[in-house]
């Protein structure tokens, strides 16, 4: 009789097939997390978005030519917005947020002053941190964009 025992109870045959299966087990569950995971910060239609460009340069230096220039103060629950430059406005006025790493922390309202001219925008929850922040005037003729770092209770000029 002989002492040779079949493949399937050697540990050398085990050894050598797992090694492999580990690395195919772990490039598939990162494969599957690189699908899950898109990157929401290229855009599909980067070059009509790069077109665009030029319209929003000329609208921010309109913006800067007739002295455009809001007042924003951030608290928990609100944003107040005040105009303190530039031809008196008072039509609806779109204001749009964007954090520069999470979009779905990004937001976008169109609000009307009140009788003494301040923007109220009401926020759901306390906002922080790096932000791109965009004012644009309700006819589209000018755009003040600027990047602010909220911290607690500060007033932020954008001009």
């Amino acid at each position: 009789m002989s002492d040779i025992q079949p493949w399937y109870k050697q540990f050398w045959p085990w050894f050598l097939i797992i090694l492999p299966l580990c690395v195919v087990i772990a490039s598939l569950t990162t494969f599957k997390i690189a699908l899950d995971n898109k990157d929401s910060l290229v855009a599909e239609d980067y070059y009509k978005q790069g077109r665009g460009i030029n319209m929003d340069l000329r609208k921010i230096q309109h913006a800067k030519n007739i002295g455009m220039q809001f007042l924003v103060e951030v608290h928990d629950d609100e944003l107040l917005i005040t105009q303190h430059g530039g031809p008196e406005y008072k039509a609806a006025l779109s204001v749009r947020f964007f954090h520069p790493t999470l979009a779905d922390r990004d937001f976008n309202v169109n609000t009307t002053a009140n009788a003494k001219g301040t923007y109220r925008i009401a926020l759901s929850d306390a906002i922080s941190g790096p932000w791109e922040v965009r004012l644009e005037g309700y006819d589209n003729t000018w755009r003040i964009q600027q990047r602010i770092e909220i911290k607690d209770d500060i007033e932020y000029w954008l001009n």
